[in-house]
């Protein structure tokens, strides 16, 4: 087995530690000795002679040989030194837990300043941190930890790298049932990333899913190369990204200097890689369970068994808008069922298989056998504990147990699920859990586990390299619409024809070329049929006249163009430069539709074809361009073309642009036409239109 992702092997496995540093120090030795660390532990302090009982050196260059890893407990000044000491000795990687570097750079001028110090005194020694608590290994008991937790020793599990510490510590508290093999905080992440962490984690073929909690994605190759990495080993990644709020963006940017993009971007990075996104601690928790007991889920098909009818109901409605599936009973499973249960019973999916049977091991086996006789992705055994501490629970175990036989019988994919986390004994979950069967606390978290774990499973491919342009311009200006639809029609797209016109009567010989109708608009407004600087289907020259004259009173310069009045619809398409360098695509219903109806997708460039296909498919404006109810149908390969030459004509340019807007595509029965569009880009581009 191999850990060495970013020189992270010696950090996360080592077989000597050096912990530096006074109180919070100590208490990494105290953590060490409760998980019964067996390689070499060595504290550091000028002052100490020894710590709970463990003889003390005076410096790192005290040491007898260059340790593994080291736990640096010291201020940032300090810090730098010590790691500079490190480095010489050729140490394997530490842990740096001190804060004030370029986390706190907008409060403290010295902290990003001090940052550089200390990656250029660690050379090619790796650091976590700074401003993190660093990690703990489960499998081996190996920490770098100086504060408590609540986990215990494993022999695989789950990995967990998460930008706060304090997050971190939570998580290890859970009461899931969920075994933990490795924990590690990344705080400002001033060397090694969140996503290298991830990978190296892969390494470990005892790890069987990862989660991780996310401020910020930071350099994009990384998590591409998780992506992959995950994929080919078959191991699901669960994320929670923080940053929905602008209260929460500013306190992770104050946390961890993370640069983050807009939740449409972070939603469609992860869609392209294949990571599943939750929204909630609980659901994080119980997806890294189902992926650590399952797997990955193969479809999205779910069936349900409950002794209640209200319990049946509540799964029913609680799948919601979730991507979720009831599949209705087969001929296999009615028959089957109708013998185990008799004709009293209603069948369904969810099934209320009533009471008659609880406790009677033999037919409850002969009933959920036959419910997994076409077995869904997952099979729920709605299933709450009484209080053990005033009622019995043992027929409760009669059920978890012919759960289980039935199981063995059919080779299903099953689960417990209790309706509340507090019915759910973690002994109950550890026993289940143990046989292969995840054990759920809450209804909610439980189908988002499995939406999840579905999510990954049918997820194909990470998809093409996702474009990343850090630098943004550094000045830049709105092109005029006469330049931006230059700029689009000299590289391919369909651009309305317009002529650009300083006067009555330059608009009335303008009109001899286009013809009638047209439209005549103010030129360089971003917003202008708010501003009524739009007149459509101008039909005669002297409604042009009356138009120009009220327009002139707007505006030096007026564009005139063809009208088209026979469009099947009319989409927005722009691409933006998100703050973290990503370009994101948005598509949807556009002209007036465009703020009204919310109808848009997301993807991040670049965009394939058949992605792109795929997704326009789920907008509610795609039945119309389909030719709704048998009406007119739009040319969608000219619509498609139009979109891919905006995105490659991105591509080409991305150095030098901040946004790109095509408002409306027209889509028409025989093509696409771009009849306005916006740039904002550097000056540079916007001289060369």
């Amino acid at each position: 087995m191999s850990v060495e992702h970013k020189g992270l092997g010696r950090l996360l496995r080592p077989t000597s530690i050096a912990i530096v540093g006074g109180a919070w120090a100590r208490n990494v030795v105290e953590q060490c000795l409760r998980m019964q660390y067996t390689g070499e532990i060595w504290p550091v302090h000028p002052g100490l002679d020894e710590v709970h009982g463990i003889p003390c050196y005076r410096s790192v260059e005290q040491l007898p040989y260059a340790p593994d890893a080291t736990f640096i407990g010291v201020n940032r000044d300090l810090t730098v030194d010590i790691v500079r000491s490190l480095a010489a000795m050729g140490a394997g990687g530490a842990v740096c837990f001190a804060s004030g570097f370029s986390e706190a750079a907008a409060e403290d001028q010295h902290g990003a300043t001090l940052q550089a110090e200390l990656l250029e005194a660690a050379r090619d020694l790796t650091i976590i941190g700074p401003n993190c608590y660093g990690l703990i290994n489960y499998l081996d008991g190996a920490l770098l930890w100086p504060d408590q937790h609540g986990g215990t020793r494993v022999t695989g599990g789950v990995g967990i790298v998460t930008q706060s510490s304090n997050i971190a510590i939570n998580l290890t508290m859970q009461r899931r049932g969920l075994p933990i093999a490795y924990v590690m905080t990344a705080g400002n992440q001033a060397q090694v990333s969140l996503a290298d962490m991830a990978n190296a984690l892969l390494d470990d073929e005892r790890v069987s899913a990862i989660g991780l909690h996310v401020e910020g994605f930071g350099e994009v190759a990384a998590w591409h190369e998780l992506a992959l990495k995950a994929k080919a080993r078959g191991v699901g990644v669960v994320v929670i990204k923080a940053g929905t709020t602008e209260q929460s963006q500013a306190a992770m940017v104050s946390h961890t200097n993370s640069l983050s993009g807009t939740e449409a971007s972070a939603d469609a990075l992860l869609e392209r890689l294949g990571l599943a996104r939750v929204h909630s601690v609980p659901a994080f928790l119980e997806a890294l369970k189902l992926l650590h007991v399952c797997g990955p889920l193969a479809q999205n098909t779910i069936a349900s068994l409950s002794c209640s009818g209200g319990e049946a109901g509540l799964m029913a409605d609680s799948v919601g808008d979730r991507p979720l599936v009831f599949p209705p009973l087969d001929v296999r499973q009615q028959d089957a069922l109708r013998a185990a249960l008799g004709p009293k019973v209603a069948l369904a999916n969810p099934l209320d298989y009533h009471t008659y049977i609880w406790g009677d091991i033999e037919a409850m086996t002969a009933c959920f056998a036959a419910m997994l006789q076409t077995p869904a992705a997952m099979t729920f055994l709605v299933i709450d504990f009484p209080r053990n501490d005033t009622c019995s629970d043992d027929s409760w175990w009669v059920a978890v147990e012919a759960l289980l036989a039935a199981k063995a019988q059919t080779g299903a994919t099953v689960a417990l699920l209790a309706t509340l986390p507090e019915t759910l004994p973690e002994a109950v979950a550890l026993h289940a859990m143990s046989q292969g069967v995840p054990a759920f606390g809450g209804v909610q978290e439980a189908l988002d586990a499995v939406v999840a774990a579905a999510f990954i499973g049918s997820h194909t491919s990470c998809g093409l390299p996702v474009l990343q342009s850090r630098d943004a311009p550094l000045t830049t200006a709105v092109l005029s619409e006469h330049d931006a639809k230059a700029q689009l029609g000299a590289y391919g797209l369909p651009v309305a024809n317009a002529i650009t016109v300083s006067s009555i009567e330059h608009a009335i010989t303008a009109s001899g070329v286009t013809g009638f109708p047209l439209v005549v608009k103010v030129s360089g407004a971003a917003h202008k049929t708010e501003q009524g600087g739009v007149v459509l289907n101008v039909t005669t020259k002297a409604a042009l006249v009356e138009h120009c004259t009220r327009l002139f009173m707007q505006a030096d310069e007026l564009l005139v163009e063809p009208y088209f009045g026979n469009a099947v619809a009319e989409l927005l398409i722009g691409v933006v430069r998100e703050p973290d360098g990503l370009f994101r695509l948005t598509v949807g219903a556009g002209g007036v539709l465009a703020e009204l109806l919310h109808d848009t997708l997301s993807l991040l460039l670049p965009v394939s074809d058949e992605q792109l296909q795929a997704r326009m498919q789920a907008l509610k404006i795609y039945p119309l361009l389909n030719g709704y109810r048998g009406q007119v149908r739009a040319e969608m390969s000219s619509v498609y073309q139009a979109i891919t030459q905006l995105c490659q004509w991105v591509e080409a340019h991305h150095a030098d642009l901040v946004e790109a807007e095509i408002n409306p595509l027209l889509c028409l029965e025989d093509r696409a036409v771009v009849v306005d569009a916006l740039i904002t880009a550097s000056d540079s581009l916007r001289t060369s239109s």
